[in-house]
């Protein structure tokens, strides 16, 4: 039976529910990335709740390097360690691996790097990768993948690809091992495999239609957002989702602005994560029903309002742009907390409108109106 519940669909924007062992979750969804098992900020689990969260990210390279996956385990979990209640999702490491570690061999077992914390001779493959994953305990584990850079050559994204699904069996069965010992912390783990294949559509497709058959519980198309244009993303996505399983999930990794999310939303995706809203936020960078804004910006000096008069988080209930773009000129740590905070609650605000559009059926009234608009500029008038 699958976790994935499709209540309702408009031309391709799908409206649904995902069922884990912490809980259900509704769709489409945006995933608050919690790398380390922290939003960066200073954002506790606890202020995860009010600001609207329904599933946080955390990564399994991060995690592995610092506190370890064994002391996690001992606190009983990733949901007990960081007071979590409600659904986990762990990205397999592969992308970290092939982003962060400057040496790393490939090898058909999987990849030799060294960490970028200390250096030390670290070994990952797709056995390693969901061994860690199990011990975190998260509710969805991601399949160990090499994410290639956009655009490589055809002859090794093919050549990757191939390496990718040979290693998503691997993980398959090792999931499959470790749910059913007397000893693992959550037995009903559940595993997304990841389409790959850079931007080559031929590609694209074969390994979708190929991973399709392993009858997983969710389907992510990886390697996207690293380099190429929206518009080529839109293309693969495009391309892609015909051939996705219609009675599973799916996942656009690493996406995105929230005109990207409402357009994938558009092109029947269902779930993403993305470090923009908490990123750009520490750097003073908000997002807002009219559009961007920088709070460092001379015109808020002495703005008595909030950074959105249409937004009811806990920053714009309770404090003015002026005291805000001082925080930043002070360089004070709270100025990061709260232009996150708002941040993460209007993405899951945002995501909360686009599910209601759905329900009532006029998402494509709310794309017309806030697609282009969430992608510009507040007026400097």
């Amino acid at each position: 039976m699958s976790a994935y519940i499709l209540k309702n669909q408009e031309i391709k924007a799908r409206r649904g529910r995902f069922e884990t062992v912490h809980g259900a979750f509704e769709t489409p969804c945006f995933m608050n990335v919690g790398t380390s098992a922290a939003i960066k900020g200073g954002i506790s689990s606890l202020d995860l709740v009010e600001l609207k969260c329904q599933v946080e990210l955390c990564n399994t390279y991060h995690l592995h390097i610092r506190p370890t996956e064994d002391v996690i385990r001992e606190m009983g979990g990733l949901h007990s360690f960081m007071n979590w209640q409600k659904p986990i999702l762990t990205d397999s490491g592969g992308f970290q691996v092939f982003s962060l570690a400057k040496l790393r061999r490939i090898k058909e077992e999987g990849v030799y790097f060294s960490s970028h914390v200390d250096g030390r001779k670290i070994f990952m493959g797709p056995e390693e990768s969901i061994r860690i994953q199990s011990k975190l305990a998260s509710d969805i584990a991601m399949a160990f993948d090499e994410c290639v850079e956009n655009p490589a050559p055809y002859d090794y994204v093919k050549a990757s690809c191939e390496r990718t699904t040979r290693w998503l069996y691997r993980c398959k069965e090792e999931l499959s091992r470790l749910n059913a010992l007397h000893d693992t912390l959550n037995k009903k783990q559940l595993l997304f495999g990841i389409n790959q294949g850079g931007v080559y559509e031929a590609l694209r497709v074969a390994h979708m239609d190929e991973i399709a058959g392993l009858d997983l519980d969710g389907y992510a198309i990886g390697g996207l957002a690293v380099g190429e244009s929206t518009e080529e993303m839109y293309r693969i996505v495009e391309a892609v989702e015909p051939h996705m399983p219609k009675e599973k999930i799916r996942y656009l990794m690493g996406v995105g602005t929230p005109s990207n999310i409402i357009e994938a939303v558009y092109r029947g995706i269902d779930l993403f994560d993305c470090v923009m809203p908490s990123r750009n936020a520490r750097h003073a960078t908000v997002f807002t029903w009219g559009g961007i804004a920088h709070l460092t910006n001379k015109r808020y000096e002495t703005a008595p309002g909030p950074i959105d008069p249409e937004c009811g988080c806990p920053t714009c209930k309770s404090f003015s742009l002026a005291y805000i773009r001082h925080l930043f000129k002070a360089n004070e740590q709270l100025a990061g907390r709260l232009a996150v905070m708002h941040n993460l609650y209007f993405y899951n605000t945002l995501m909360e409108k686009i599910r209601e559009a759905l329900d009532e059926g006029n998402f494509g009234e709310f794309r017309n109106k806030y697609s282009e608009r969430l992608s510009r500029k507040v007026s400097e008038i």
